[in-house]
């Protein structure tokens, strides 16, 4: 093990290295979500002995459950103009890292599900969030559940989600656990908060539903729907990904109305058809639309009767705003100049999918690697 720390040791960081003088070194981590669970895999790689610290009850945050498809933009242009608030460095070094972040995953010994995610718009890859779990857990060592931390040198908590889903009067779609325990430890640091605090990654869901029907019951088909408030008034279009009108959507809920054309179309593997049963089984409203309160207005997405009506709400799943990190996943003050031993990564570190949208597991990984092979540096 000495040997093979050593050597990831010089292929990381250049150089030779000296035995007698190389020492294992202690690492606090908080958080067990994919960023903790990462970061705490590549620190044992480089010879460090990682403790990763989860208040929950189970490792795995919000990447449990999750779809489990690990994404980025086609170039970084393409990521620049779906999220124009980011930090172009950080977006830069996600772009970037990306691919080889996926190939050191598979090294751990998880088997992708699918080598492409559907989407025309991304690339990445598709993985059994149990599956993907498990191995990480394995990968990380030291992970101990039902512990708040100290004094951790890495912070991956996963934002405060489930803390603005209650302030908000929203539902919470993600790690119930995620309250902003790390960011507010870096606040008390000194570090600085990023721009979009108010921002959240989210999807439409047909009601309160629990943790293993987040992904089933998600009603992604607004592009094909027209979504109304309860007075009938048009609420707008939806971006190809939806997480924009996620949080358009009132707190008090509002309606996606869809006709015979609509329920044909395909949503990955489902039919917009199947969304709707599974709107269904969740204990959503369906309903005719012409039982709804208000007459509906004039549209082109509403020709082929009959039509139907399901209610949706916002389900927020991670926040988008959070600590401020530089490239090396530093954790940074107002000023720009990095807090002494303290780094983030995760949903903890804002400031890359500011004004628009990304993969969230995509950031764990990148940064969840980058923290601990900066922390060790």
């Amino acid at each position: 093990m000495r040997e093979e720390a050593e050597t990831a040791w010089r292929r990381v960081w250049g150089g030779p290295t000296d035995p007698l003088r190389f020492h294992i070194k202690p690492l606090e981590l908080a958080g067990a979500g994919m960023a903790g669970l990462v970061a705490a895999a590549r620190a044992r790689e480089l010879g460090a002995a990682p403790v990763v610290l989860e208040k929950g009850g189970r490792p795995g945050g919000s990447m449990l459950l999750s779809s489990g498809v690990v994404w980025r933009h086609r170039t970084l242009a393409d990521f620049r103009e779906e999220c124009p608030g980011g930090d172009p460095a950080l977006q830069r070094c996600l772009v970037e890292e990306l691919d080889g972040a996926l190939d050191w995953l598979e090294a751990l010994g998880v088997e992708p599900a699918a080598r492409e995610t559907g989407n025309p718009h991304t690339v990445g890859r598709r993985y059994d969030p149990r599956a993907l779990t498990e191995v990480l857990v394995r990968a990380a060592g030291d992970v101990r559940l039902g512990r708040s931390f100290a004094e951790p040198q890495i912070l991956a908590t996963g934002g405060f989600g489930a803390r603005l889903a209650r302030e908000r009067g929203l539902l919470l779609r993600g790690n119930p656990w995620s309250e902003g325990d790390g960011l507010a430890y870096a606040l008390a640091r000194g570090a600085a908060p990023t721009a979009g605090m108010e921002e959240f990654y989210g999807r439409a869901l047909p009601a309160a539903v629990g943790e293993d029907d987040y992904v089933r019951a998600a009603q992604l088909y607004a592009r094909h729907a027209l979504v109304l408030d309860d007075d009938g008034r048009d609420l707008g279009e939806a971006a190809w990904h939806e997480s924009d009108l996620a949080q358009r959507l009132p707190a008090t809920g509002a309606w996606y109305v869809v006709d015979a054309r609509a329920l044909r179309e395909r949503v990955r593997e489902r039919t917009v058809a199947d969304l709707v049963e599974a709107a269904r089984a969740a204990g959503g409203d369906v309903r005719p639309a012409g039982a709804l309160p208000f007459s509906l207005p004039a549209s082109a997405k509403l020709v082929e009767p009959p039509f139907t009506a399901v209610r949706v709400y916002a389900g927020v799943t991670h926040t988008l705003g959070g600590i401020r990190i530089d490239e090396r996943a530093r954790v940074l003050d107002a000023r720009g100049t990095p807090v002494s031993g303290l780094w983030a990564a995760g949903a903890d570190a804002g400031g890359i999918f500011t004004g628009g949208y990304g993969s969230g597991l995509a950031a764990a990984l990148v940064f969840g690697r980058v923290a601990a092979e900066s922390a060790l540096r």
